[in-house]
């Protein structure tokens, strides 16, 4: 590819930088929503189930992380 001409995709359209990076954002909020999701939820399950508490040493490890920040 020489300079003159703009990148393209695996299928031959042009790459759109502006689009591209809307895409990248979105996915990046999704990934933080959906972390904060996961550790709400967690952190539920293990305040109405306490016998898991040393099932799992993630579990145990977020649910103490995530009470910290609180």
């Amino acid at each position: 590819m020489d300079q003159t001409t703009s990148p393209e995709t695996q299928t031959g359209r042009p790459v759109d930088s502006t689009h591209e990076s809307d895409g990248v954002d979105r996915r990046l909020e999704r990934r933080h929503a959906l972390r904060t999701r996961h550790a709400q939820s967690l952190t539920r399950l293990m305040e109405e189930r306490t016998d898991l508490r040393g099932v799992h040493a993630l579990a145990d490890f977020v649910d103490d992380a995530v009470r910290w920040t609180a």
